[in-house]
């Protein structure tokens, strides 16, 4: 790939690094993949002391607006000129909107000034879907138009990938799913590094700890998974990592329900320190209320734990009950309790998860073997160009 001429491909996002979530992720591990291509990203300013203009690893990111959260508003009218001036008004290889959102709408109105320019819409989108339309309002319709408009779709699930047929979409959209940096998630900390991690959370050495690392909202059923607690015999403990909205009702909740002792607020972790604090723990729980793909099953799986999950949204992709996981129900804090009991009695089911989770998130999702895929569906979408 390095001695093919780049191609250039302008990328339409709501926001960018330093403000992240699994979609910029995701993105920064792919293009950091691809030196063949050229990428510019335009995306709303959002945060004051942002550049305008700057390169972060393979993508020179151009931000609009005056660094204030209604920045996105404005992105749709002003970010189609500014990727008309980063390309010097050349229509570019390929048109790239990281999901159906601000970025979306953003890149229909430069497909409209640019009639020749090939999109790819990449679904990473993790709320409800009705979430989706009911935000979109009296723009439905444009929200349509972006998966009409679009001449190749990459859904991170099969879930995705439905919906956006259900949308509009004529294709097939192809199912890529994110991927993990495995080698740091499988990298194995020392006992005494265990051991102190725990001390650290307050936790005992022969406590069962039930972990869980997401934003703290309500589709993320952390409260499910504190509840759950009152099932579970009192050396049952709860890590929670992250930070939320919901953070103070979490905490209120914890003190309602007499679990002071039982849960720990690790608050917002960087993901250099996720795998230690995974692996100091016994079972990864994320009772989640809807998901498109769910990375951080992935990395849990990565990191040598046991899984359990909801059968919503793009979880079914890789969660197969009692293979490489075990399901819970939504809104039930009960039905975590018997998974959990079941992955600590069933003879034989730890050990069995821990190895076919990692054997699949290796043979599946590692970060190669996605952007070569992501690279496959560029040059193909160039190539009919």
């Amino acid at each position: 790939m390095s001695d093919e001429p780049q191609k250039r491909v302008i990328i339409f996002a709501t926001t960018y690094y330093p403000l992240v979530g699994g979609a910029e992720v995701a993105l920064k591990e792919v293009s950091d993949r691809l030196p063949g291509w050229q990428f510019d990203l335009v995306c709303a300013k959002i945060q004051h002391g942002l550049k305008n203009t700057e390169k972060i690893g393979n993508i020179t990111v151009h931000r609009v607006g005056f660094g204030r959260p209604w920045d996105k508003f404005l992105l749709p009218f002003l970010g189609p000129f500014v990727a008309l001036q980063a390309t010097s008004f050349k229509l570019p290889s390929a048109t790239w909107s990281l999901m159906a959102s601000w970025g979306g709408f953003t890149a229909l109105v430069y497909t409209w000034l640019r009639p020749g320019a090939k999109l790819l819409l990449t679904l990473q989108e993790g709320d409800p879907l009705e979430h989706y339309a009911k935000r979109a309002g009296k723009l439905e319709f444009l929200h349509h138009k972006i998966f009409q408009r679009a001449d190749a779709v990459q859904a991170i699930s099969k879930f995705l990938a439905d919906w956006a047929v259900k949308m509009g979409f004529k294709g097939t959209p192809e199912v890529v799913p994110n991927g993990v940096d495995i080698a740091k998630f499988a990298h194995k900390i020392s006992s005494d590094e265990r051991a102190a991690l725990r001390q650290s959370f307050g936790f005992a050495s022969d406590d069962i700890i039930l972990v869980t690392a997401s934003r703290l909202s309500l589709k993320n059923g952390i409260d499910d998974l504190i509840r759950s607690l009152t099932y579970l015999p009192s050396n049952f403990k709860a890590l929670i990592a992250g930070e939320g909205e919901d953070g103070e009702k979490l905490k209120v909740l914890v003190e309602q329900k007499g679990l002071r002792e039982r849960v720990a607020f690790l608050g917002k972790k960087t993901h250099d320190e996720l795998p230690g604090i995974l692996q100091s723990a016994d079972i990864f729980v994320r009772a989640s209320l809807s998901e498109g793909l769910g990375n951080s099953f992935l990395e849990a799986m990565a990191a040598g734990l046991p899984i359990i999950g909801t059968p919503v949204g793009g979880i079914p992709d890789f969660l197969s009950d009692g293979e490489t996981g075990v399901f819970c129900q939504p809104r039930n804090p009960e039905s975590i309790a018997i998974a959990v009991k079941r992955i600590q009695q069933e003879p034989g089911l730890r050990e069995r998860l821990i190895e076919t989770g990692q054997a699949l998130v290796k043979d599946e999702y590692d970060w190669e073997g996605v952007s070569s895929r992501i690279d496959r569906m560029l040059k193909l979408l160039t190539s009919a160009a």
